[in-house]
């Protein structure tokens, strides 16, 4: 199989705010010497360890007593991480806990790393127990964040080194605080309208502010065009763009849909003008993400504009900043979660079932996360976009084989956000060659199954598509705004709604 090598290199580098405050107790200190040391020692390897996944630790040090507490907690409030760790140094009273868990609305997660994979028990003391105590008051702190109204968001238990399921919980819960840094804090542009009767599409943008913090930006189709119409087919950035898609795509010959055709100089120049344009103009507007639908007066030059900007989106969502059709704005949410995640987040809906494999295409006509392809992506000329108005390029691709996440943001009954998420594999098999994206997918127990399970789940029709199994995050990442999630592939599915 042909890797797909290249990579959109990430246009703004990830990063998030953690804080870490480790808990004891102060009548230790007198009585063992040199142990307040090894305690501190501890933290330090902590922060180290968090410090190597992309994010700037804030360490808040050692709260030992109550009154402690009480004087750290304006300093975290101030401090706006976006994830707490408690590292559960040795034995602490809650007291040296409840005030700050009580007013933070910042997930907390406690680290019970123990330094010793079992004690010397011929020789241990109890200076040796208080070194690995980091478990002990672990259930007194859950049940008193339980009592606060504030329950933890997850406990982390294990070696402080040497140990990859501890090193593998922590990154997570950096990529977490990556979403909740970003999301929190995203601008998501907006243009156009919902494409007419698709009533799942419509959302509220004070609802995403109110469930995530980012703000809905407002904009206009003219906005692009001033971008737009100034670029001749001789302008330098425009070659430029040009010699970056055909380094980047495949431009084969067609197979068998007659609406395909091999890319003309024509769909190049095109694609190339719309993807410089649609990059200055999310810098100039300081965008985040965009979700767009527009269609433009038939032969207008807007309509050649904004029925072209599937390359550039593309290369953009490849970059870190989620482009999404069909004005749809709950995914584009979905699919920064994602990338935020590093696990991809491509623009994804069910295609036709196919019943001898025991799988459903999954794909759409874009734009997607060039950077989870399974092989060097396709560009091919389309007569035209089926559905939608215009034609021009469009990009084809197989995903990576092996587990695949999917999440697409639903709306219930009382208007609020549901998560709807599931994993699957990506596996090995033909391709329709029409110029849109589509992969097999496999699901558990078997296709029809998970579909109507799937279904049944109250979704949005379209879906970010990701790699790697990483259900559990996303569910994560969903408690911690407070909205509702199910786990359509999970075991307990018909049983589990967190959130």
């Amino acid at each position: 199989m042909e890797m797909n090598l290249l990579q959109v290199a990430r246009r703004k580098p990830l990063t998030a705010t953690v804080g870490v405050m480790s808990v004891g107790l102060d009548t230790y200190w007198e009585q063992f010497p040199g142990l307040l040391e090894r305690m501190r020692a501890k933290s330090v390897r902590l922060c180290e360890k968090l410090c190597a996944n992309q994010v700037v630790v804030r360490d808040f040090g050692m709260i030992d007593r109550a009154e402690k507490a009480y004087a750290a907690l304006p300093e975290i409030e101030a401090a706006q991480p976006d994830v707490l760790f408690v590292d559960m140094v040795t034995y602490a009273t809650s007291a040296t806990f409840a005030a700050i868990v009580r007013k933070l609305t910042v997930p907390v997660v406690l680290v019970a790393l123990q330094p010793e994979a079992a004690l010397d028990y011929p020789n241990a003391t109890t200076f040796m127990q208080l070194c690995n105590d980091d478990l002990c008051s672990v259930p007194e702190f859950t049940g008193v964040a339980v009592r606060m109204g504030r329950p933890v968001a997850d406990v982390i238990i294990g070696r402080l080194d040497g140990d990859p399921a501890a090193d593998a919980a922590l990154a997570e819960w950096c990529r977490i605080a990556h979403v909740r840094h970003d999301l929190a804090r995203a601008r998501i542009g907006y243009m156009g309208r919902v494409l007419e009767t698709m009533l799942d599409m419509q959302t509220d943008p004070a609802a995403l502010t109110a469930a995530f913090g980012c703000h809905a930006v407002p904009c206009e189709p003219d906005e692009i065009m001033r971008e737009f119409a100034p670029l001749a087919a001789d302008d330098p950035a425009v070659a430029a763009m040009s010699r970056r898609i055909l380094e980047f795509f495949d431009t084969p010959e067609p197979v068998g849909d007659p609406l395909t055709a091999r890319l003309t100089e024509a769909d190049l120049l095109l694609a190339s003008r719309a993807a410089v344009a649609l990059e200055r103009f999310i810098d100039r507007r300081k965008l985040d993400g965009f979700a767009y639908y527009y269609e433009g007066e038939p032969g207008s030059e807007l309509r050649k504009l904004v029925t072209n900007f599937i390359v550039g989106n593309s290369l953009l969502t490849g970059a870190g900043f989620p482009m999404c059709g069909e004005f749809d704005l709950k995914t584009c949410v979905a699919m920064l979660i994602m990338d935020r995640l590093e696990i991809g987040g491509s623009f994804a809906e069910f295609h036709p079932v196919d019943f001898e494999r025991d799988t459903v295409l999954v794909g759409h006509d874009g734009p997607h996360h060039l950077n989870i392809a399974d092989r060097r992506p396709v560009l091919r000329s389309l007569k035209k976009y089926h559905g939608k108005p215009g034609a021009g390029a469009g990009v084809e691709f197989n995903i990576r084989t092996g587990p695949i996440t999917m999440l697409s943001i639903g709306v219930n009954a009382s208007g609020k956000f549901r998560f709807v998420i599931a994993e699957g594999e990506s596996v090995p098999g033909p391709i329709p060659p029409t110029g849109n994206t589509n992969t097999h997918g496999r699901f558990a127990p078997d296709v029809r199954t998970f579909l109507k399970r799937w279904c049944l789940a109250g979704p949005t029709h379209h879906f970010a598509l990701g790699v790697g199994r990483h259900a559990r995050a996303i569910e994560r990442v969903a408690a911690t705004f407070g909205v509702e999630s199910v786990i359509v592939t999970g075991e307990n599915f018909g049983l589990q709604v967190t959130g």
